[in-house]
């Protein structure tokens, strides 16, 4: 039996999530929802991109759709059209946000931008301009939304930020441009951890164990990774749900959590009601 937390937990808490139209993003939505969070989903992907026939690479979902599926699990879902690219679009979110609600409680990190084309490989035989992709959509733009919702909550003097990485922090996977972006997302987290903790904001990284995205069932050998025994991107959300209603979350502040293993310390499952064992210790 499926296990999220209770469906008040976080009724009345703001949150961002960014790159939440499909993936890993989508799914941290749908955990917040599940414990009633106001979501703003944000993301390239609009329905009338899709009816245009220009979402990226041909994948399901939309922010429109992402947001309608946060206020059928109890959430309040607000889809807004945001390039995370740009530092215009991104600051117009924050004001938004700010405007609308007056509080902020938890910016969730997670758009990023996966190349065309070859991704795997000899770092010699790729494009160097992959290496600037990832780092401006990922790293940079981590950075900059971190700056804008920082802004919003050391003054309220509460809030979390939770940048998605991944085990490629630590390990070899895809690329040298992806580990190094991976492993530069850890520090930073380490680092706005230490200077947001006086002002009772936690930095968090998340790793996500591997995720059965719409990417990875639909291009498993471009990726690299098997999805057969993966976890639901929901998975992700219940964890940042479970983080984000921990009082005591200051105290786990810079470091880098693996979702497999907040679902045994907060007790929760994937939606098919099973718990997968961390990536770590496989």
């Amino acid at each position: 039996m499926s296990a999220p937390l209770s469906p008040d937990r976080l009724r009345g808490a703001v949150a961002i999530v960014t790159g939440a139209s499909r993936g890993v993003g989508k799914g941290v939505a749908l955990g917040l929802a599940e414990a009633g969070a106001t979501v703003y989903v944000t993301g390239r992907t609009t329905a009338d991109s899709i009816t245009n026939s220009t979402a990226p690479g041909g994948l399901p979902g939309s922010i429109e759709q992402t947001a309608e599926e946060v206020r059928a699990l109890g959430g309040v879902g607000i889809a807004i059209c945001c390039d995370h690219a740009s530092d215009e679009q991104v600051a117009a979110l924050f004001a938004r946000v700010h405007a609308e609600q007056g509080r902020l409680d938890l910016l969730v990190n997670n758009a990023f931008a996966i190349p065309e084309g070859r991704i795997a490989g000899p770092f010699w035989e790729l494009p160097v301009a992959q290496w600037d992709l990832m780092h401006r959509v990922g790293l940079r733009s981590h950075y900059v939304a971190a700056v804008h919702a920082a802004q919003i909550m050391v003054p309220a003097r509460r809030g979390l930020i939770v940048n998605v990485s991944s085990f490629g922090a630590k390990i070899y996977a895809i690329s040298v441009a992806y580990g190094v972006g991976k492993a530069g997302v850890d520090r930073m987290s380490r680092d706005m951890a230490r200077e947001l903790r006086p002002h009772n904001v936690a930095a968090v990284s998340l790793w996500p164990g591997i995720v059965r995205t719409e990417r990875l069932l639909r291009e498993p050998e471009r990726l690299g990774f098997d999805p057969t025994h993966g976890e639901s991107p929901t998975l992700s959300g219940r964890a940042v749900a479970a983080l984000a209603a921990d009082p005591q979350v200051l105290t786990r502040s810079g470091e880098a959590l693996v979702v497999a293993e907040l679902a045994v310390t907060y007790d929760f499952t994937d939606l098919d009601g099973t718990r997968p064992a961390s990536l770590r210790r496989a």
